[in-house]
């Protein structure tokens, strides 16, 4: 059934509205959308039918939010039950909270369900909890239909925190029916073909999973199938571990692989783009066979490298073979079409600058399209925290929860380290400075990259004080100030390589350290649709280093 947002005034009201707050518009909830699939199944027949979805984003006002619900709801009708769950998570966790005070002096006979990671542990201490009804923590497909219908037809239930039903995954119904059209035209497909983690990496919650569960997969591929032959063509895999299972991870390859468009039968549609979370060190040949296969702009692979000191790694419980991670990973660049998005954390107990330095050198030398810098964030739940006290780590009180001091990095330098990820990602991740990018890191003593744009980074804050709101133009400008003020470029060489960088990235503007070198244009042409991999094409673009 394909999920619509009926208003009350096209039919009945329903009795159950299902909601959560998204960081973005083009998010489009999995765990709602589970919750829905299984309504009927293990709450009842008809409930489904009474029951509609309503996302939002964190953008959005509270009272909208709330006026929003409340005119789904319909008016209360006395002695009949009204429903709203929320969806609760670490980046939306204080405008949830908010919506419900709203909701609640609104309309306090309505009755408020949560669910999500964020509110599935240390419970007592949440102010969201206190002013909701009911609470179910951890898997919430069965539980939450089932206590739907102890709320809407008896015995009430007597217990508000209630630990949720983990069934056997040939219980729970797929959720991907649920996706509307407009989703599928205009949103981020979320799937799955297993769920839960063997690893057991402290920062993380699927660390307090026992193993992974794996649906069926004769049954998930003949789902995909049905989203494909609608027109779905963006798909993000959650599995945390997708090549855990070489047998699952080739058919899932190999079904879109039959699935992309001949060169003789051009398919006109959206392009395909899938997105895969992988660990770095187990990379079968049988997997590189097939990755090998796909053409460029359709695979990203998200690497989740986090850091490649041995110490630190130990401390968290993360098995990996750094060598093994990185000869996969200069496999992949160098035999794959592959988008590679790696990832590092910051903050890690017992990570020093140094050491994360020697870190990112070693993988920017791999030479990832992306290296998404992170900061640790004390999830609740998650074993990181027994690390509080020995490593001296110190955690903001507010979600989402960043460190802000460790026993080795005090908090200046983990500001810094905030700023260097944010620069970071205009000015590497973007991918808008393709020939720049290597003057900057280049030339600094010891041949650090990192330390190279540290102290860009230092540079950047003490001139603009500010992390966001820059202009291409003004990225522009500054780098050619900092460059040229470094005085070991030649001027010739700093302005050629930013105004190829310019023009490449589209933009139309005149910035001061391009003054009469830019080309006369063209008028700007009608905007073309933007696509989910216009920021990956840059990094494939023909001048893209490598």
């Amino acid at each position: 059934m394909v999920s619509t947002c009926r208003h009350p005034d096209n039919g009945p009201a329903p009795a159950i509205v299902l909601a959560t707050l998204n960081a973005k518009y083009i998010h489009a909830s999995l765990g709602l959308r589970y919750l829905l699939a299984n309504l009927d199944r293990h709450g009842g027949a008809g409930l489904r039918a009474r029951t509609v979805l309503r996302e939002f984003t964190i953008r959005r006002e509270p009272s909208q939010i709330v006026a929003e619900l409340l005119a789904t709801l319909g008016p209360a009708t006395p002695g009949a039950k009204q429903i709203v769950g929320l969806g609760v998570y670490i980046w939306n966790v204080a405008q949830t909270t908010e919506v419900l005070r709203l909701l609640k002096a609104a309309r306090p006979g309505v009755t408020v369900v949560l669910g999500g990671p964020e509110v599935s542990h240390e419970t007592n201490q949440q102010e969201i909890v206190h002013l909701a009804d009911h609470v179910i923590t951890g898997w919430g497909d069965v539980s939450f239909a089932k206590l739907c219908r102890a709320l809407l037809h008896g015995p009430p239930p007597l217990m508000k925190l209630m630990a949720g039903e983990q069934p056997t995954l040939d219980q729970v119904e797929l959720p991907y029916g649920e996706y509307s059209d407009t989703d599928l035209a205009q949103r981020l497909l979320y799937v799955e073909a297993s769920r839960g983690c063997p690893f057991k990496c402290e920062f993380c919650l699927s660390s307090l999973d026992k193993t992974a569960w794996s649906f069926e997969l004769d049954r998930v591929l003949a789902a995909l199938e049905r989203l494909y032959q609608r027109g779905a063509r963006h798909f993000k895999f959650v599995d945390r571990t997708f090549n855990l299972r070489v047998e699952t991870s080739v058919r899932i390859l190999q079904f879109f692989l039959d699935r992309l468009p001949c060169a003789d039968n051009e398919d006109h549609a959206a392009p395909l783009f899938l997105h895969f979370e992988v660990i770095p060190d187990h990379l079968p040949e049988r997997l590189r066979a097939l990755i090998a296969q796909f053409p460029p702009g359709v695979l990203q692979l998200e690497v989740g490298v986090q850091s490649f000191d041995v110490a630190v790694q130990q401390t968290i419980s993360r098995r990996q073979d750094n060598a093994a991670s990185e000869a996969n990973l200069r496999w992949l660049r160098a035999h794959s079409h592959a988008h590679l998005h790696a990832d590092l954390i910051f903050g890690l107990p017992g990570e020093t600058l140094a050491s994360f330095s020697a870190g990112f050198d070693r993988l920017l030398d791999i030479g990832p399209h992306e290296i998404q810098l992170g900061m640790l964030k004390r999830l609740r739940g998650s074993p990181i925290a027994r690390h509080t006290v020995t490593h001296g780590m110190r955690y903001a009180n507010e979600a989402p929860y960043t460190v802000w001091q460790t026993g080795v990095m005090d908090a200046a330098t983990l500001q810094r380290c905030t700023r260097f990820a944010r620069y970071w990602e205009l000015l590497a991740n973007s991918g808008r400075f393709q020939q720049t990018l290597p003057l900057l890191l280049q030339g600094r003593p010891g041949g650090s990259a990192f330390a190279a744009f540290m102290a860009y980074s230092d540079w950047l804050w003490a001139r603009t004080g500010r992390t966001s709101g820059f202009t291409p133009e003004a990225l522009v400008d500054h780098l050619a100030e900092y460059l040229l003020a470094c005085g070991r470029m030649a001027d010739e060489a700093v302005r050629a390589a930013l105004l190829s960088d310019y023009l490449a990235s589209g933009a139309r503007a005149s910035p001061r350290a391009l003054h009469g070198m830019l080309p006369r244009r063209a008028p700007r042409p009608a905007k073309p649709q933007r696509t989910l991999a216009t920021r990956q094409d840059r990094h494939h673009s023909p001048h893209a280093a490598k």
